[in-house]
């Protein structure tokens, strides 16, 4: 049966309509659009109205797209994450979705988002060899540590690009200062947390390690069914380069979609430290996520 599962980010809404045909994911159509709907007030708890009405216009777009391809309104499932989480006024929103466009929204702990994120990684890694699975989100990032029976360890921490993209006040470089900043806030949410998942293979998940796999490549990545090995040596030069860039340096770089060029120094901050704490000697890339691990479910 056909289903379509749209993945409301805190900056990026995706579109994934498919179907599982003896026991594989048959895509038919997958899309997705910059909302930024954290934008202007993820960290004071509520969705700016610019925000709400950017968010409004893409469902609409997303909608036709299932009318499209015959998707019944009740197999299309919402699925909100950190910026709905935190929002007052949140509600609302899902209250005007379903009022206008008959979507129903379900908005998900951080827990369950990070199930959700395996299930969807399980489609192109059989975990025979234990892997920690790395999903930088606009709002918040999951690591889950797995093996081939199951979950071992996962957390879901608010250090979302987005979030300390804006407690840092939208910095267009990063001095030594804005670096530290963003440390200490990923320390501070982290509390020692990964100390659980010392491993030595991380799976990116989807978002900016696509990025940087482009970059890597100097070629578009074609998502596939199967991870793929990103060469640490090239990677490491790559976040330290997106570290250093400056906002001119990263406009100017191609393989940088627009929706990342403010922030991408902190997600490659980000993974340089989480390569660091849990001691990563190996990086996959794997082009599903959230939204593919839902229709393990849905």
């Amino acid at each position: 049966m056909i289903r379509a599962v749209i993945d409301l980010g805190t900056n990026t809404f995706n579109l994934l309509i498919a179907e599982v045909l003896e026991g594989k994911l048959n895509i038919i159509d997958k899309t997705k659009e910059a909302v930024l709907l954290g934008m202007g007030g993820i960290n004071d708890g509520y969705i700016a109205d610019d925000a709400l009405a950017r968010a409004m216009n893409t469902l609409t777009h997303f909608s036709e797209s299932c009318e499209h391809h015959n998707v019944p309104k009740e197999n299309i499932l919402g699925i909100g994450t950190s910026a709905l989480r935190a929002a007052k006024n949140s509600s609302e929103f899902v209250d005007q979705v379903f009022s206008e466009l008959k979507i129903r929204i379900e908005i998900i702990p951080g827990k369950d988002e990070a199930q959700l994120i395996y299930q969807g990684v399980k489609w192109t890694y059989d975990f025979s060899s234990p892997a920690v699975i790395m999903d930088i989100g606009g709002g918040s990032t999951e690591f889950i540590l797995a093996n081939e029976s199951n979950v071992v360890e996962m957390e879901s921490f608010e250090i979302g690009v987005s979030r300390i993209f804006q407690y840092l006040e939208m910095p267009s470089s990063y001095t030594p200062t804005h670096i530290r900043a963003v440390l200490e806030y990923m320390e501070e949410k982290e509390v020692g947390q990964l100390s659980k998942f010392s491993c030595d293979t991380m799976i990116g998940s989807s978002g900016s390690f696509e990025t940087f796999y482009e970059m890597i490549n100097q070629k578009e990545f074609v998502p596939t069914g199967s991870v793929v090995e990103l060469n640490m040596t090239e990677l490491m030069e790559q976040l330290d380069w997106s570290i250093n860039s400056s906002l001119e340096d990263r406009m100017n770089n191609r393989w940088i979609v627009p929706i990342r060029k403010n922030m991408l120094p902190i997600s490659a901050i980000q993974i340089k430290w989480a390569i660091e704490k849990l001691g990563i000697k190996r990086m996959l890339l794997s082009s599903y996520s959230l939204k593919e691990g839902v229709l393990n479910k849905f």
